[in-house]
């Protein structure tokens, strides 16, 4: 069973290899979805890591308001999308 983690307050150079590295010490690292604005292309300061629970439960206890490349980071396991209301 794998859980997804949603990580805030990411440096904008972060690429998704460095996140991976920094999540695999902690459990297997299914997939890693660094989120970006669609006009510019430019990160937009989060992402989301799918892992193994046991490790992506360790993972979020120990991440979680630490210092990354001079920020820190907010880790939390990732809620469902909600759907926004549509016009009819």
């Amino acid at each position: 069973m794998s859980k997804r983690i949603y990580v805030g307050n990411i440096p904008f150079q972060v690429k998704d290899t460095d996140l991976r590295e920094l999540f695999s010490a902690y459990g297997e690292v299914i997939d890693v979805s660094i989120i970006s604005d669609r006009e510019t292309g430019r990160s937009r300061g989060f992402a989301f890591v799918e892992m193994e629970s046991d490790g992506a439960d360790k993972a979020i206890e120990s991440l979680n308001n630490t210092d990354y490349s001079g920020r820190v980071l907010k880790i939390n396991e990732a809620r469902e999308r909600t759907k926004s209301f549509s016009r009819h």
